[in-house]
């Protein structure tokens, strides 16, 4: 179990640290993403630089890395007649990491919302619809994709104390998935504050 915990988070990392949106800018735009707009290597920033194309590429890639990181580990707890719940979660944890703070590209990469959406999704279709759906409408209401995140992450935290109570080792996975959000939103939310948040064109 210690072996298959370990390799599991090993992949995961090595699996979120495949940053989409740095590579499909040198790919497209022969640049790194990171140098331009917001400084963000994710989907919101790609479609400001890029376009709309770019951005689509980086939703399938960070959705992909999530749904990937997810079937590996109940893939091998299934070979070896494991319970998968628990590797799953840090999984997804570890995946989120290595998004953030990507081995391949200086530990410099995005804030992980798309692909926590697709953990979130595999692990639990119910709340990841409903954190779905909150969020678009809040995004489409205000035009700010930081304040829909950040909603949508504490979101997590709530569905998780409504769908999952007494489970600890779920509450804790929530905990942990939104605590890393709002961290890395930080400075977006100083700003909402402040009413300097760059808004979304639709």
């Amino acid at each position: 179990m210690v072996l298959l915990v370990i390799i599991s988070l090993v992949l995961s990392y090595l699996i979120g640290s495949i940053n989409t949106s740095i590579i499909v800018s040198k790919i497209m735009g022969k640049t790194d993403i990171r140098k331009h707009g917001s400084g963000n290597a994710g989907a919101t920033n790609t479609l400001r630089v890029l376009g709309k194309k770019a951005a689509l590429f980086v939703v399938i890639g960070d959705g992909l890395k999530g749904v990937i990181s997810i079937l590996i580990v109940r893939g091998i707890c299934n070979a070896l007649n494991i319970d998968s719940t628990i590797p799953v979660y840090f999984a997804g944890v570890f995946t989120i990491l290595g998004h953030n703070f990507p081995v391949f590209f200086g530990f410099k990469g995005g804030k992980g919302i798309l692909t926590s959406l697709f953990i979130i999704l595999m692990i639990d279709w119910r709340i990841g619809l409903l954190i779905l759906a909150i969020s678009v409408g809040v995004i489409a209401a205000t035009r700010y994709v930081s304040l829909g995140s950040c909603i949508g992450s504490v979101l997590f935290v709530v569905f998780a104390l409504i769908f999952h109570r007494g489970d600890m080792w779920f509450i804790g996975f929530a905990v942990i998935m939104s605590a890393m959000a709002i961290i890395k939103h930080r400075t977006n939310i100083a700003r909402l504050i402040k009413g300097t948040e760059s808004k979304i064109k639709f």
